[in-house]
C-alpha cells in the first residue's frame, strides 16, 4: 500500500514537471527557434512623505500673554510630498479632547486651543481628533512642498486649568494617502 502511494506520487510529480518543460520547448525546421517570456510587475499607489522635524517647540506664554488672552504663532514642520497618483495629506490630533499634561497642578488644555493653517497669514482651523484635509493634489507629484503653521490660544484667566503650570504636549498625526 505504501509502495503504491509512493509510485502514484512520483507519477503525479513527473507529469507536472513534464508539462512545465513542454511549455518551454521549441522546435523549428529553419534553424531558429523563438519562445516568448513576458516579464510583469504590478505598481500600486505609491506615496512618500518627508517631514523636516518630528517636534515643534511652541512659544511659552508670558504673564502678559495670559493677561491679554493672546494667541501665539509658530512655524510647524515642512513637508515634501511624492506620489505616483492623486493624493491627500490629512491632519488630526492623536488625543481626542485634551493636550497631554505633565505636572502637579491639574492642567487641562483642550486640543482646540491649537489651530493650524498651511500659510502663516492663512485661515486657521482648530485641530480636532478627526482627519481634516491639510493639502491635496489631483495629479502625481515628484516633490510638492507644504508647511504647517500653528497658533496656540491662551485664556485670559490665571485660574484656568488650561494655564496651570506644567508641560503640555499634543501629538499631531499627518497621514498621506493616494486613494
Amino acid at each position: 500500500m505504501r509502495a503504491t502511494r509512493s509510485l502514484l506520487a512520483a507519477m503525479v510529480l513527473g507529469t507536472a514537471i513534464g508539462a512545465s518543460q513542454a511549455n518551454a520547448q521549441c522546435s523549428g525546421n529553419a534553424g531558429t527557434c523563438n519562445t516568448t517570456n513576458t516579464a510583469s510587475v504590478t505598481v500600486g499607489a505609491l506615496v512618500k512623505l518627508d517631514m523636516t522635524t518630528t517636534t515643534t517647540a511652541l512659544t511659552n506664554p508670558t504673564a502678559d500673554d495670559v493677561a491679554a488672552g493672546n494667541t501665539l504663532a509658530n512655524d510647524g514642520p515642512q513637508f515634501t510630498i511624492k506620489a505616483n497618483r492623486s493624493w491627500t495629506l490629512k491632519i488630526r490630533s492623536q488625543n481626542a479632547a485634551s493636550w497631554t499634561y505633565v505636572g502637579s497642578n491639574s492642567g487641562v488644555k483642550p486640543i482646540s486651543d491649537l489651530s493650524w493653517a498651511t500659510a502663516s497669514g492663512g485661515t486657521f482651523a482648530a485641530i480636532t481628533g478627526s482627519d481634516a484635509t491639510f493639502a491635496s493634489s489631483a495629479s502625481s507629484s515628484n516633490g510638492t512642498a507644504a508647511q504647517a503653521f500653528f497658533k496656540t490660544s491662551w485664556a485670559n484667566d490665571f485660574t484656568s486649568a488650561s494655564n496651570a503650570p506644567g508641560t503640555y504636549s499634543l501629538p499631531i498625526v499627518f497621514t498621506l494617502t493616494a486613494p
